[in-house]
């Protein structure tokens, strides 16, 4: 058995989303049982199924880089929050 991920949208809107996962034997079935799980009240006419053997993903050593960018938040608090610890830890 393998674990497959399911991700649908529909036509002309959004996105592909996450819809869930599921396990089956093989491809085909990950296939049909997409349809029948994820499918049956038209949730999106495009579907994608991922085995899941074939993601790659980044540890926490390839991420952490852009873990403290509070500059990119619109709001400012986290950059307000920031240089007020850096004022506080200099008095």
């Amino acid at each position: 058995m393998a674990t497959y991920e399911v991700f649908l949208k529909k036509d002309g809107k959004d996105e592909f989303r996450h819809a869930g996962a599921l396990d089956a034997a093989n491809d085909e079935l990950a296939l049909v049982m997409a349809r029948e799980s994820y499918i049956r009240r038209a949730e999106g006419n495009k579907v994608w199924i991922v085995n899941r053997e074939n993601l790659i993903v980044g540890d926490d050593d390839f991420v952490g880089p852009n873990a403290d960018k509070p500059h990119r938040h619109h709001d400012g608090s986290a950059v307000a929050a920031r240089r007020k610890a850096i004022r506080e830890s200099d008095s």
